[in-house]
């Protein structure tokens, strides 16, 4: 799995288009729980 390591003060802010298969969404469920954020999923297979 890749992934991206900050440093910084800098808050993230942005959005990400996701692709993948049904199997794929689960990991993303679970990171938008865990965010402080509101999280915004659609077309969820």
């Amino acid at each position: 799995m890749e992934k991206i390591i900050v440093t910084g003060g800098t808050t993230l802010a942005g959005s990400v288009k996701i692709s993948g298969a049904k199997n794929a969404v689960l990991p993303v469920i679970a990171a938008s729980l865990l965010a402080n954020a509101e999280s915004t999923l659609m077309e969820i297979p």
